[in-house]
């Protein structure tokens, strides 16, 4: 093949392994912002949660759990995904991901009570669980400009974000919130037959790196052996995880639940924290209410994109890690105003909301480059697995955690405990970028 041909290979199988990632990552990031939006409603009109055994007050505590379970399961299920990538191909669960999004949002419209709710939600994170390690599997052994192409990913995830939680709060104006779910889930099932259709090299760079002679940068990074074989087995999958956890990964692994618990724990209840506020008061527009405080929550999740876009530049212009720090230290300064701008009224907490919004965000691209870097290409799939089990799945318990401190404590002290764990994730990031240098 010419070099001419070759360059536009290529560019057709860049733009076929980011489009696809990032249709995916948009369509998984809608529903779960979308989610915190409906638990205000969800309190208001259930008043027990119906288990098999006890009913018991369906209140935030309750709620919390409900929404950690599906948020849970979006982590856990991250791991067995990840080894499924690495085995069947990243395509062909970023297709059965789309799918059965869908399909858990036709139930949660269904749903006739708060039980209900949480098993639409539980078969939700089920679904989205594989997306992360399938996607981020296939841009960094498929991508050949990969830092750009994590910063397209992650631009494409906050449009999402901030698209999922606007239309949402637009659509809830005129509709019921089950009205609403299903509204989500239908364009999602054309999707995913698009999809079908897309040609992509899953592996092009590194097949693009193995034919120059060069070595995995992966591999270079932590001076291992690279492991070009996939998980087959389970004494596979636990020789990969001993690679991993002995070498930078087991320093990564804080990082993302670190990162997780403050992601989850500020983003579940921070509707339900902003109602409280008389500057977030519903406003009449004719015949129409519309709560402010659910497009200051859309507001700050869609400024998320410059903040991906940002960290993932930053990710191919220094070591990842080196970046890692000061971000999380933004994080814990940010989260003690989040409460004095909310008091002040709309405008201080928007100023602030855009800078908390970017830093949330600009955090992922660099550590999804930073486990690129410090891990095998063989084995990226399970890799980013253990990354979103830690991100997700871990991190869920910020959501149970926020809804137990705001019902037993107050919203000063999760904001509190949230700037702890971002403090911890300063620590963690520093031990990793000395052990890079």
């Amino acid at each position: 093949m010419s070099e001419n041909a070759l360059a536009g290979h290529v560019d057709r199988n860049d733009r076929a392994v980011v489009g696809l990632a990032t249709v995916g990552h948009a369509s998984v990031h809608t529903f779960e912002l979308a989610i915190p939006l409906f638990i205000p409603l969800w309190l208001a009109e259930f008043d027990s949660l119906d288990l098999l055994v006890a009913s018991v007050p369906f209140d935030a505590a309750a709620a919390g759990v409900l929404v950690t379970i599906g948020y849970g399961l979006f982590g856990l299920g991250a791991l067995p995904g990840g080894v499924l990538a690495d085995r069947v191909g990243s395509k062909r669960l970023i297709v059965a991901c789309l799918f059965g999004m869908s399909a858990a949002f036709v139930v949660l419209a269904l749903a006739p009570s708060a039980l209900a709710v949480g098993g639409a939600l539980a078969l939700w994170g089920a679904a989205a669980s594989v997306y992360h390690p399938a996607g981020l599997s296939m841009l960094s052994r498929g991508a050949s400009e990969r830092g750009k192409a994590f910063a397209y990913h992650g631009m494409a995830g906050n449009l999402g974000i901030a698209l999922g939680p606007f239309v949402v709060a637009v659509a809830l104006v005129v509709a019921d919130w089950q009205t609403v779910a299903l509204a989500l889930a239908l364009p999602v099932v054309g999707v995913a037959a698009l999809a079908t259709r897309i040609d992509v090299d899953e592996r092009a760079a590194v097949e693009e790196d193995s034919s120059d002679g060069n070595e995995d940068p992966a591999t270079a990074s932590d001076g291992g052996e690279d492991r070009t074989s996939s998980v087959e087995s389970f004494a596979d999958f636990k020789l990969g995880s001993k690679e991993l956890f002995l070498g930078g990964f087991a320093l990564i692994f804080p990082v993302v639940v670190a990162s997780g618990l403050y992601y989850r724990g500020i983003l579940t209840f921070l509707p339900e924290v902003l109602s409280s506020y008389d500057a977030f008061a519903a406003i009449a527009v004719g015949d129409l209410s519309l709560e402010t405080y659910r497009y200051a929550y859309a507001g700050l999740l869609a400024v998320g994109i410059l903040g991906q876009y940002a960290g993932g530049r930053v990710s191919d212009l220094v070591r990842p890690e080196r970046a890692l720090a000061p971000a999380f230290l933004a994080l814990a300064v940010l989260a003690a105003f989040v409460l004095p701008a909310a008091n002040a009224g709309l405008v201080p907490f928007l100023a602030l909301g855009v800078v908390l919004g970017t830093m949330l965000f600009f955090v992922q691209p660099l550590y999804q480059a930073a486990v690129a870097d410090h891990t095998p290409a063989g084995t990226r799939g399970l890799s980013y697995g253990y990354t979103y089990l830690g991100v997700f799945g871990v991190g869920a318990l910020g959501g149970a955690l926020a809804g137990a401190i705001l019902e037993f404590a107050d919203a000063a002290a999760l904001f509190a405990t949230l700037g702890g764990i971002a403090l911890l994730g300063a620590g963690a990031a520093l031990a990793l970028a000395r052990r890079g240098e």
